[in-house]
């Protein structure tokens, strides 16, 4: 028998250590899991290590964190959007490691696919002391290391009860790598069905990936960036609970 995944905000993201990695999807504000995120503010998690293709603008998203102290280093492509992040950076309050949008979006997927690492011959030019290089067939590459995360906030547009995901758009771009590449997988969606409701050609990633899933109650302004599938009364499931028994991270 399948068992639902559905939790409370509060209760999907207990747990959530001092200190973790945490993937946070999201390209720009598209996918970013702003009812997470505020819940992380909440809880008053802090020291944390993010991974996101981007720093958000001021007072969205991830910046939310940053802003309050929370993050001690981000592990992202750019954070040119975000002149606060970019000045805690100089300031040396916020540790920044970045890679080309691709390498990054590799990374992680490798680290999904139980791969150790990745070769590329872009950065090539710029290995530093205790970075590795390989020679191929006459070519050479860096050795790119895998990345993965303690735990994965993911936002979906739709999600049946037992997890799997509908993802729309943009959305698509980090979502379901960082899924995969996670000890412990978090996913908001703006729309929940029963099972069986979603076709299965139209999933986008299994319910096997999903630990805990968050029904958004309310898509607040900072999701106002996208046309969103309305919140139906009739998709809203009356349970908010169900099982959140995964270990802490």
């Amino acid at each position: 028998m399948l068992t639902s995944k559905v939790c409370s905000c509060t209760a999907a993201c207990a747990g959530i250590k001092d200190g973790a990695r945490l993937l946070v999807g999201g390209f720009g504000q598209p996918g970013t899991p702003n009812t997470l995120i505020r819940q992380l503010l909440a809880q008053g998690s802090k020291n944390l290590t993010l991974v996101k293709n981007d720093a958000n603008e001021p007072g969205l998203g991830v910046s939310t964190l940053i802003e309050a102290g929370r993050v001690k280093k981000m592990i992202a492509s750019h954070i040119g959007l975000n002149p606060l992040a970019v000045s805690m950076m100089h300031e040396g309050r916020l540790e920044i490691e970045v890679y080309p949008q691709g390498i990054l979006a590799e990374k992680i997927r490798a680290g999904g696919a139980g791969l150790g690492g990745i070769l590329t011959d872009i950065g090539l030019h710029l290995v530093t002391e205790g970075e590795q290089t390989v020679e191929l067939e006459g070519l050479s590459y860096k050795i790119e290391p895998a990345l993965r995360g303690h735990v994965a906030l993911i936002h979906a547009a739709m999600a049946d009860e037992v997890g799997n995901l509908v993802f729309t758009k943009t959305a698509s771009n980090f979502n379901p790598v960082m899924a995969m590449a996670a000890d412990l997988v978090i996913v908001e969606t703006e729309q929940l069905v029963p099972v069986g409701k979603i076709d299965p050609d139209q999933v986008h990633l299994a319910g096997a990936f999903v630990d805990r899933l968050v029904l958004i109650e309310e898509l607040t302004p900072d999701y106002g960036v996208l046309k969103h599938h309305a919140l139906q009364k009739q998709n809203r499931t009356t349970s908010r609970t169900g099982n959140c028994s995964r270990a802490d991270y």
